[in-house]
């Protein structure tokens, strides 16, 4: 295997309203928390809260110390808001509409 200088990696985030998804080159050892940092994406959306968010790889949820790999895409998770048992069980009751159409 080829030594490499640059990873690619993908960052992403959505939020209503909003989708972010950028395309990043880091060096071998970077960890996820400082892609994020450095792709400057907490400061141009200062409500995202790390502290809060959980992030990860590929939809697994990862610590921030992470070590990125080749083709690695981030992923920033929003809190929930809601927990999705208790909408089904009042969805189930009727105590709450459903969005279908």
């Amino acid at each position: 295997m080829a030594d490499v200088s640059v990873l690619q990696v993908q960052l992403c985030y959505a939020a209503p309203g909003l989708q972010i998804l950028r395309d990043l080159e880091v060096q071998p050892g970077c960890t996820i928390q400082q892609a994020i940092l450095d792709s400057g994406l907490l400061r141009q959306h200062p409500a995202i809260d790390l502290s809060a968010c959980k992030v990860g790889i590929f939809g697994k949820v990862k610590p921030l110390e992470t070590a990125l790999r080749q083709r690695d895409r981030i992923e920033i998770y929003r809190p929930l808001i809601a927990d999705p048992k208790q909408s089904r069980r009042r969805r189930a009751q009727g105590k709450e509409p459903t969005t279908q159409s």
